[in-house]
Parts: structure tokens; sequence; C-alpha cells
């Protein structure tokens, strides 16, 4: 067993410091997520309570199994725009029956649960994931459908939900439908196209249109229950699978229907779990607030992996990336993590020799990000670095073993994208609070403005306006900043979560048992490599 050791001191000034100011980064995230909690806000939520009706939140905890962890993803979705935080709908992975599900909630108490730009892309990428890894889907209906105002955002993309919902049944990966209240217009096609369908007594409600569309389109008169009510569809359109009398009831119900699915994982069965040997309350403090300051990648993997226990690769060669084998909840997975944030070409090379070597014994890829990206200048360019890093950056593209990836401090440049930033779609992707990602830093980035500024004025044979240059300089650094943090990224769905750095371990442990329901084979190619 080769296991890591420590230096880490966490009675130190240094520790200490980096700890307090994850802490605060954390009590920040706090309020953020307390928004979401809240639904849609007090009186909403007394409104729906008065109904008789579990909040959405409420529902997924009677779902799932008793006790059991639920993983939710895009919490933070919406952050920073003017609609909901969170995208008023609840995702996420959770276990019932005993079977790994993605589930999907509507928030009835945000604006009648009904859909905004935020929550399509919430929803495809639920949908994505389930495809990915082979999980079959629960949803919790009660929307609205579109939120008209800004229809068109949602109308031409939209249509992909239902194309997903269809393939996903086509690909033998169940689709459950629980419709607890209104299921209108478009989001008729929720229930409509999935493969099973709960309907709840004088609650559930489906037509493509109300009855006061009806009345102006046709001069109909009607009303909900004979338009679309549960009595109806269960026994005249026979739209409804299952009758149930109250939300419980549904509950129940769908769980018996996960129950009923015979649903095996084909993946390979995790090894014995082994506790790390150090505390994972020394994580908050391993990340300096400064990200130019570099720390040492074995300290987070000592307090992340199985036992300790890591066979690190290649470990005297391109030193500024650790690589190397280990286990987290008994999964097998390769590691590569950032140790000094600039990539060289030995570093390029020997993440695509090991990413090779990762497919070549099926084996899930660990990326642990803290990096500023590949190393830039004549002696490098010379070098070689452009196309080392489009080795690495190869290797990564056609891999097809699992990657997830955790954004640990600053994912920059191209070196995001050669660490599988979101782009290469990883299975998932999460970051921690400290986490920073953009094009550049925000002073490189000011300051390459700077420069082409001052260029250019001397090329025209103007003076150059020092004046107006800092306060360009000082506006593009508070712009980038600002664009660069976790929550900004989170918001437009650029992450799968914030996460705090305590909870990597159970995370990732959730995330690859959900990649262990489907099999797991590395790639049998990879294209051309620019030696």
């Amino acid at each position: 067993m080769t296991a890591l050791r420590t230096t880490i001191d966490p009675h130190s000034a240094e520790f200490t410091a980096n700890k307090a100011a994850m802490e605060e980064k954390l009590a920040e995230l706090d309020g953020e997520y307390a928004k979401v909690l809240a639904s849609g806000g007090e009186k909403a939520v007394e409104r729906h309570r008065r109904r008789g009706k579990l909040l959405a939140r409420e529902r997924v905890e009677m779902l799932v199994d008793r006790d059991s962890p639920f993983l939710e993803l895009s919490a933070l979705a919406a952050w920073g725009t003017k609609f909901h935080v969170g995208g008023s709908a609840v995702s996420g992975i959770g276990v019932v029956e005993g079977v790994e599900c993605m589930i999907i909630a509507h928030e009835p108490t945000v604006k009648g649960g009904t859909s905004n730009p935020y929550t399509t892309k919430k929803i495809f990428r639920a949908l994505d994931i389930a495809r990915e890894n082979r999980l079959p889907v629960i949803s919790l209906v009660e929307s609205g459908g579109a939120d008209l105002p800004t229809q068109s955002e949602i109308f031409i993309p939209g249509g992909k939900l239902f194309r997903d919902l269809t393939r996903l049944s086509a690909a033998g990966i169940p689709t459950i439908a629980l419709v607890f209240g209104n299921s209108t217009a478009g989001g008729a096609y929720v229930p409509g196209m999935s493969d099973h369908i709960v309907m709840i007594k004088e609650r559930s409600k489906v037509f493509l249109a109300g009855p006061p569309l009806v009345k102006m389109a046709t001069g109909e008169e009607s009303d909900d229950e004979s338009l679309g009510g549960a009595d109806m569809h269960a026994r005249v359109s026979g739209l409804a699978d299952y009758y149930a009398l109250d939300e419980m009831d549904a509950l129940r119900i769908g769980r018996r229907i996960v129950a009923r699915l015979n649903w095996v994982k084909k993946g390979a069965a995790p090894a014995p779990t082994v506790e790390p040997r150090f505390d994972e309350e020394e994580l908050l403090g391993i990340v300096p607030s400064d990200l130019k300051v570099p720390f040492d990648p074995r300290e987070v993997i000592g307090r992340v992996v199985d036992g300790s226990d890591f066979d690190e690769f290649k470990s005297l060669y391109g030193s500024s990336l650790v690589t190397g084998w280990a286990r987290i909840h008994g999964h097998p997975v390769g590691i590569l993590a950032n140790a000094r944030g600039v990539l060289f070409s030995q570093e390029a090379q020997k993440a695509a020799q090991f990413i090779q070597l990762a497919n070549a014994s099926n084996t899930p890829l660990l990326f642990l990000h803290n990096t500023t990206g590949y190393m830039v200048g004549k002696e490098y360019e010379q070098a070689g670095i452009i196309k080392h890093g489009s080795m690495m950056i190869n290797a990564v593209s056609n891999s097809t073993v699992p990657h997830l990836s955790v954004l640990m401090g600053a994912s920059f440049g191209a070196g995001h994208y050669g660490m599988c930033g979101r782009a290469f779609d990883p299975r998932f992707l999460f970051s921690w609070p400290s986490a920073r990602s953009s094009v550049m830093g925000a002073a490189q980035l000011a300051g390459v403005m700077s420069i082409v500024g001052r260029a250019a004025a001397a090329s025209t044979g103007r003076d150059f306006d020092e004046d107006a240059d800092a306060m360009m300089r000082a506006a593009v650094e508070a712009q980038i900043e600002a664009e660069s943090l976790p929550t900004f990224l989170s918001g437009k769905l650029y992450d799968d979560g914030i996460i705090d750095p305590r909870d990597t371990r159970t995370v990732l442990g959730m995330a690859l048992s959900a990649i262990a329901t489907t099999p797991i084979k590395g790639a049998e190619g990879f294209g051309v490599f620019r030696m």
C-alpha cells in the first residue's frame, strides 16, 4: 500500500488564514442557498400549503429511500439573472427502491412552476446526465408551461425536452411522470412522452389548452376535470396509467413502479471502502486565498481517496501535474491534479500518456483543477508547447472513459480545456468556493488590453491617456473577477454545483456510483498525435 503522507499543520498561521477565507466563502454561499430553499417566498409557500400540497423538495424527500442521500445538481442555476435562483426546478440523483434515479421536480411556488430559459437549461443538463449514466428519470410535474414573457428564448430550444424524453425511452432508460397539478400546453407532453404516468384524483390537470383557450379557439365550454382531470385520463383517454388518491399515494405508486423495473447496474461493483487516513475537515485550509500561491494537490488527494492510497505515475517527470491511481468509495480512478498551476510540455505529454493508460484499463478519470494554462514565451513555443498541449487536449477529447472534474482553484485559458472543462463533456463537474475560471486572470487580461491600447496609440501617433487606461484596467479587472466567480459560472450551468470541500469525497463517490450504472469502455483510438 502506497499511502500518502501529509505536511499540513492545522495550527499554522497559513492554514488558519486559508480556513477562515474558505469559511467566509461558504457562509456567503449559505445565503445564496437560502434563497433557493425559500422557494417562491413566504406567501407563495403558505398559499401552496393551504391547498394541501407538498413543496418540491418535500416531494423529493418522500420519494427517495429513507436516510439515503440526494445529490442536488445545478442548485444555483440562474444566479445573477432576473430569474429565481435555482431555475424554478429541483434536479438531482436520488435512490428510489435501491435504484439511482435522476429526479426532476418543478417548483410550483415560483410563478406556478412555469419554465424560464434557465429551467430548460437545467432540465436539459439533468436529462444529459441521465442518458450518459443510464439513470431512470422521475419527473415530479406541476407546471404552467412556458414563462410567456420569455417564450422567445424557450419555444425553439424547448423542443429538446420532448426529444430527449423519447430518446431515453428508445434507449431503454425508463421515464416516469408523477403529475401533482397542472401540466399544460407543451408541458402536457412531459407525461405524454413518459413511459409511466401517475395522476392524482382532483389534482392532476393535463391538457394542451385550458378551458379559457379552448373557449377562444373553438367556442367550446369546458371545465378542468372533464378537459384534463385525472379521472378523465384514467377512465376515458387512457393517458393515466395509475390513479392516485393523493400526493403521498402518487409517491408510493412511483416507488412501486421503480421497484418493478428490475433495474440492474451494468458497471463493475466497487471494492470495499476504506476511509482516508487524514481528516476531511482539513480540506478547508489547503487552498490559499491568493490563487497565485501554489499548493500540493496530494494533500487534497490524501483526504479524498480510499485509505489515502495513491500510486503516483511519473512522479519525477512533469512535476507540475500530479498523476496516479486510486479508489474513491471502492471505485477505481485515475487522477490528474495541477501542482503548480502552469502546464509545460512535459506535463502535457505525461497527461496524454496517462489518459491513454486509463482508457486501456477502462478506468474513469478525475481532473482536479488549479491551472493558469499552458506556458507561454519564446523558449516554450520553440520547444513545442502548442503541439504538446494539443496532444493533451486530443487525448482528453477522444478519451471515452467517464471524466469527472473538480475546480479547486484557478482554471484559466486552454488549461481549463486540457483539464476537461465543461466544453469537453465530463460526466460531472463541480466547483469549490475558491474556484475561478476565465480566459485568463483578471489582471493579466486587463494588462493585455492596456498593452494593445498603447500599441494602437503609438502606431497612429496619438498620445496615450494614462488616466483613461487606469480606469479601463480597473473596470476590466472588476468585470473579469466577477465573471470568474463560481456563483457566476454555476448560475450559467457551467458546473453541476458548488460543493463544500469537505463533501468532495462523498459527492465524487455518489457520482462514481451513478456512473457505474453503465459499462465503462476505453477508447480504441485517439486520432493523430502531433509528435
